[in-house]
């Protein structure tokens, strides 16, 4: 990284970085309770308040969102006449999923391989981290030239809602001329890149029943319709032969435009196993970001230990699908359901809920603010031009803000590149890309305000 006075103030902030998110890492913040004690979730908003409150923050507030998680607001003035940014990033997490699979305790972070490893250190108490480094350093450098509105979401990766809910709410409250949400990630390690779309996803439970209660299958199986082959072929129809998706009446042959995703470079990310094909067609930029996308998320069945010889009466899955911009989520949703009632075989009895939904994003990389993020990451990232690249998930506050703010320009960027492993086991942030777009977030700040 070149010399200049914000990179080396971020560079001298590091440690202090390190130390800030092992704090927020060792709070166990899953936003779902009843799983995960609430009161970790409420500690990880409070340090929050407080850390805010440190950096000269006013009217910072744990807001009670509808969904029974709290979000925390924070506003910093600026010079008079100056623009308003809001900086977003979240501080609930995935699960740790299999604890014993860690390499390390998931909520204590851990420096291995010039890595730091730890549940939500990229996705997304990194992001936070990112954008005090960032505002630290233009303090340090003449102050901060804009007004700043920084907004932690306790609840994101529930997909309850609870934060859009409270912006429609009250939606005076995160207005901006820009947004800088800080939750997703480059390309690869090292390649400046701004996520032009997501995906939107919608969540939908299916059960299904036949009998009255579970049948020996020595006497009755061969007969007695199984509920739980009924649902494994239900489930099965979501796929072509090739894997892609297949819901009917859902179009599934978009074309992606921007970066290109080599798949042998994807096979490596996505750790696919030698002799293991991909799945769908198109390249793979157009089946990631491009095109609708079903995974089943779980099912609820016997286990194979303990399992008893019986015809099940009845099973249910948990069933995602991931949509691209252009497609409304509630129709797509509908689509779904459709389709999951009428492939269900044999008559048997089935009833589908959705219990999760999110619009896809598409933004607009022509505005002002991505000039100004494009210059900054040119500073940050010498050598290299900020890509524009789509991802697979989604951010649902991103539309919400976008309907109450439409003249906002947003823009995301963030840590989750693909070594970090996000929502999966052994998560980890690059410190190098840490500091680097911390550095990138302030020059921004500072070419936004003077734009």
């Amino acid at each position: 990284m070149s010399s200049n006075p914000v990179a080396e103030t971020v560079a001298s902030l590091m440690p202090r970085a390190r130390a800030e998110l092992a704090e927020l890492v060792a709070f166990q913040s899953v936003a779902d309770f009843d799983q995960y004690p609430k009161s970790e979730s409420e500690d990880a908003a409070n340090w929050i308040a407080d850390a805010l409150r440190a950096e000269g923050f006013t009217d910072v507030a744990l807001l009670d969102t509808p969904d029974g998680t709290q979000s925390v607001y924070g506003y910093l003035p600026g010079p008079e006449g100056a623009r308003t940014v809001l900086l977003y990033a979240h501080y609930d997490v995935q699960p740790p999923l299999d604890e014993a699979g860690w390499t390390s305790p998931p909520f204590e972070l851990t420096e291995r391989d010039g890595r730091w490893y730890g549940r939500g250190a990229a996705d997304c108490k990194g992001g936070l981290i990112m954008h005090l480094l960032a505002l630290r350093a233009l303090k340090a450098d003449g102050g901060v030239p804009v007004n700043v509105k920084v907004i932690a979401e306790g609840s994101e990766e529930q997909g309850t809602g609870g934060l859009e809910r409270y912006a429609e709410e009250h939606p005076e409250l995160l207005t901006a001329d820009t947004v800088v949400i800080g939750d997703t990630g480059n390309f690869r390690v090292g390649l400046p890149t701004v996520t032009s779309t997501l995906r939107g996803m919608t969540l939908v439970r299916i059960q299904v029943d036949t009998l009255e209660g579970n049948l020996h299958s020595g006497q009755f199986g061969g007969a007695a319709p199984d509920a739980l082959a009924a649902l494994i072929r239900v489930l099965d129809s979501l796929r072509a032969e090739d894997g892609s998706t297949t819901v009917d009446g859902l179009s599934g042959d978009s074309v992606w435009d921007g970066l290109a995703y080599e798949e042998e470079q994807f096979r490596k990310d996505a750790k696919v196993l030698d002799g293991v094909e991909l799945i769908g067609s198109g390249t793979v930029a157009d089946r990631i970001w491009a095109r609708p996308a079903v995974t089943v998320l779980g099912i609820d069945c016997p286990p194979v230990v303990g399992a008893t010889p019986s015809v099940q009466a009845g099973a249910r899955a948990l069933v995602s699908l991931r949509v691209p911009p252009g497609v409304d989520a509630g129709e797509a949703t509908k689509l779904l359901q459709a389709h999951l009632e009428a492939h269900t075989p044999w008559g048997a009895r089935v009833r589908t809920e959705q219990i999760g939904q999110g619009q896809a994003f598409r933004a607009d990389t022509t505005s002002p603010a991505y000039r100004a993020m494009a210059d900054a990451m040119a500073v940050a990232y010498p050598g290299q031009d900020m890509q524009y690249a789509g991802q697979g998930g989604s951010i649902p506050l991103c539309n919400t803000l976008a309907a109450l703010y439409p003249q906002a320009e947003i823009l995301l960027i963030g840590l989750s590149e693909p070594e970090a492993q996000i929502h999966a086991l052994n998560e980890s942030v690059s410190p190098e890309e840490l500091e680097r777009l911390s550095v990138a977030e302030a020059l921004f700040l500072r070419n936004y305000a003077a734009s």
